[in-house]
């Protein structure tokens, strides 16, 4: 790659790109940038910190390809129809999708971590990125999410560039882009239903498995577990047999502390499934040659993600949490982390789709029902991206069939507002609220207004 290349991203706001094109301007490339959502006054935290970065932000019509870009990259969410793809076409400007881009970049470093699973991979690869970057050793990490220990720099925190030999990234297997990567260490950290059938899905982490060189699994996922490799290591925190067992799980305040190789460690964050997380980091990280007692420890440091699990606020004895959380296992692993706490829960998720709603509704209501006790409140808002042409589908289904499911404070609330009054109307202290859902980025402030408005 060389210093001298003008390059365009459409749909420069989102998670999955938006590292891609602050590691692109960092390489030295002129890096162009457009998205719907900054066309309409939204995600303008987003534009401003990439223009802070360097990357020249302008309107989504089609003006950023001109003849002289080398190529343009695009978001999965777009397609033909959008004005600089049919723009780059008209001047058969080369176009390349995320995952390609991610590809090329992930192939140049001799050791690559790929870190696959339907819950928890961004959570991993950021720790994986965090604990290599602490202990000098000079990782580039690519993620979907910001890095709370990074917050202080300047652009979106989702990333670290380095120009050695370590890159981590996020392998996404939504879209079967997982199957293109070839990682030195491929981590599986749970196979469950959410974008596509379980049968695509044990296609494309089968795949996945046979391009790695090394194998980290999650002994403690039935589905994860069946997949064989020559070289593989497992962690856990039920079955001591595996290669890397965590024991003696007990919730903090914030917190979580756990047991591993006769030591005791703690995380600054919810859930045995964070431990779970932790485990196949230190395996990841073993396999680079990395002490694995120096890399739990080095984990006590680590402060999360923006957006999963993570505590907005405290007022008049409310806690507000926000998460990314968005099929069944995400949402289980999330109410459950929260209801080993004491206090109410009155949590609000949001489907970002209607192929969601439809593909994982059932389970989704399972969940819920299942982890909620009799006094918790689950609300539903409208789903994110209902079109007039999606014909009976609603949010007001999954509400129906969670009070099939035996729980029966479920309400369907179709707007943010409807949501907010309800809250302000019923919260006490003690309750723990927490908003989920993927794709609309202004759930986060909404998190925010909330725990303003109950601060009063």
């Amino acid at each position: 790659m060389t210093s001298t290349k003008k390059i365009a991203f459409s749909g420069a706001a989102g998670n999955g790109i938006s590292p891609l094109e602050q590691i692109m301007s960092l390489k030295g490339y002129t890096v162009y940038g457009s998205d719907h959502s900054f066309d309409i006054g939204k995600d303008l935290d987003r534009k401003q910190a990439l223009e802070e970065v360097g990357i020249h932000i302008v309107p989504q019509d089609g003006s950023m390809v001109t003849p002289d870009l080398d190529w343009l990259c695009f978001s999965a969410a777009l397609n033909n129809t959008n004005p600089d793809i049919q723009a780059a076409m008209a001047y058969n400007i080369p176009l390349k999708t995320r995952s390609d881009l991610l590809e090329e970049v992930f192939c140049q470093y001799p050791y690559g971590v790929a870190v696959g699973g339907t819950a928890g991979k961004t959570t991993t690869t950021a720790m994986i990125g965090y604990v290599l970057d602490s202990l000098g050793k000079h990782p580039t990490m690519i993620n979907g999410g910001a890095l709370c220990n990074y917050m202080y720099r300047k652009g979106i925190p989702n990333y670290i560039y380095n120009e050695g030999d370590i890159c981590v990234i996020e392998a996404d297997e939504s879209d079967g882009s997982i199957r293109k990567y070839h990682p030195f260490a491929g981590i599986i950290n749970n196979i469950s239903h959410d974008h596509t059938s379980m049968e695509k899905l044990f296609e494309y982490f089968t795949t996945f498995a046979e391009h790695s060189t090394n194998l980290i699994i999650n002994l403690d996922c039935p589905n994860a577990s069946r997949i064989k490799h020559p070289h593989r290591l497992t962690f856990s925190v039920s079955d001591s047999s595996a290669d890397f067992f965590a024991h003696d799980i007990k919730s903090l305040s914030d917190g979580v502390e756990y047991t591993f190789m006769g030591h005791q460690f703690t995380l600054n964050l919810l859930g045995t499934f964070n431990v779970s997380n932790a485990l196949a980091t230190i395996a990841a990280c073993s396999l680079l040659g990395l002490d694995c007692l120096t890399v739990a420890k080095t984990l006590e440091g680590f402060t999360g993600i923006k957006v999963r699990l993570e505590k907005i606020g405290t007022a008049k004895g409310v806690t507000v949490y926000n998460d990314f959380a968005h099929n069944p296992s995400k949402i289980e692993a999330s109410l459950s982390a929260l209801k080993a706490y004491p206090g109410r829960i009155i949590a609000m998720y949001q489907p970002h789709t209607p192929f969601s709603a439809v593909n994982t509704g059932d389970e989704v209501a399972a969940a819920v029902a299942k982890v909620l006790a009799p006094d918790d409140i689950m609300i539903m808002q409208e789903i994110y991206e209902l079109t007039p042409q999606d014909i009976g589908i609603s949010s007001a289904n999954l509400i129906n069939r969670i009070k099939q499911n035996g729980h029966d404070k479920a309400l369907f609330l179709p707007h943010k507002e409807d949501t907010k009054h309800f809250v302000l109307d019923n919260v006490r202290p003690g309750d723990r609220v927490v908003i989920m859902g993927a794709h609309d980025n202004s759930l986060a402030d909404f998190s925010r207004e909330l725990l303003v408005a109950i601060a009063g």
